[in-house]
């Protein structure tokens, strides 16, 4: 017998469509995936990045170009292509600068937990 479900999803993440959020341009993959455990986003950080933090998604930044800096509560880390964080329930945070990085968002992203003081 076969399965009509497949035990993976595919994405190509620049051929998504891209969606304003507090850091810039998102293109997310797997937020409505049944089963998954995360999300993956390609984001492109903008100027009007916004401080902003979430009640229960943990996040996981990997700059893949540019140069800036995290801010992470009261921390301001210098960043380059392959500097990551996790970014756990309740950090303030935002990314500055003119970088693209990858997100990976546990639980998948859901836009209800975006939280700004």
């Amino acid at each position: 017998s076969s399965s009509s479900s497949q035990a993976f999803a595919f994405a190509q993440l620049d051929a998504l469509e891209a969606v304003r959020c507090p850091c810039g341009l998102a293109r997310r993959a797997f937020a409505d995936q049944p089963g998954s455990p995360s999300s993956v986003h390609i984001v492109e950080i903008l100027e009007d990045a916004r401080t902003h933090y979430h009640r229960e998604h943990t996040e996981i930044y990997i700059v893949l170009q540019g140069e800036g800096f995290f801010e992470l509560d009261d921390a301001r880390i210098p960043v380059k292509p392959l500097s990551s964080v996790v970014i756990l329930p309740g950090c303030r945070h935002r990314a500055v600068g003119q970088m693209k990085i990858i997100n990976v968002v546990t639980p998948p992203f859901d836009p209800a937990d975006e939280w700004f003081d």
